[in-house]
């Protein structure tokens, strides 16, 4: 019998892979997730399916080392926040935290993300995350990473975020006429090319 995920646990490792996707992926509460198993018949308390998502997360985390390490190991990484509002236990009102998105480029050969949670967007959170390391970062232009570009990281501008700005300004400015070749012309043909720089 192969080893379970929970030591001595009920629940089995594709129990488990369906109540954390759900749960993170696919953004279904606990307390909905127990009302759906109640449907089925099985009576699965929230607090066991907090206790399962716990326990699974530790036994991940040897996961997660090694995909940081992968990301860490590239010459180029790619880094993104987003907010999240969370619960506080003992809170009534949720607040802000973010998830920090650290990747690998199209161009290596191990495709790898690696999520950070943190309670605030405060670049302490990216430097923690790449310290040590001295590689390209591609991010937008958010002040929480520009330390870690005096402690040896380079910075390389996302071309989608710069394009963006572009075409909300296009999209401000939609009674003046555009000039001929305007900006977004440019990104159109610098985008049609920019996958042939794999050195980058």
């Amino acid at each position: 019998m192969p080893a379970q995920v929970i030591d001595k646990g009920i629940p089995t490792a594709g129990l488990l892979a369906h109540v954390m996707i759900a749960k993170f992926a696919d953004h279904l509460p606990l307390y909905r997730q127990e009302s759906i198993f109640g449907c089925a018949g099985l009576a699965i308390p929230r607090s066991t399916l907090a206790q399962w998502v716990g326990k699974t997360g530790v036994q991940l985390q040897p996961l997660v080392d090694t995909l940081r390490d992968v990301v860490i190991g590239q010459q180029v990484v790619h880094a993104d926040e987003t907010p999240v509002q969370m619960l506080a236990p003992g809170s009534k009102k949720t607040h802000r935290s973010y998830v920090w998105a650290y990747a690998t480029s199209q161009f290596c050969e191990t495709a790898a993300v690696v999520y950070d949670f943190s309670p605030s967007r405060a670049g302490e959170h990216a430097r923690n995350f790449l310290q040590g390391w001295k590689g390209k970062l591609v991010c937008d232009d958010f002040g929480g990473y520009k330390a870690s570009f005096e402690l040896g990281v380079t910075e390389i501008g996302c071309m989608a975020h710069a394009r963006r700005k572009f075409f909300e300004s296009h999209a401000t400015n939609k009674s003046k006429r555009p000039p001929k070749s305007s900006c977004i012309d440019y990104f159109v043909v610098l985008l049609r090319y920019f996958p042939i720089n794999h050195g980058m």
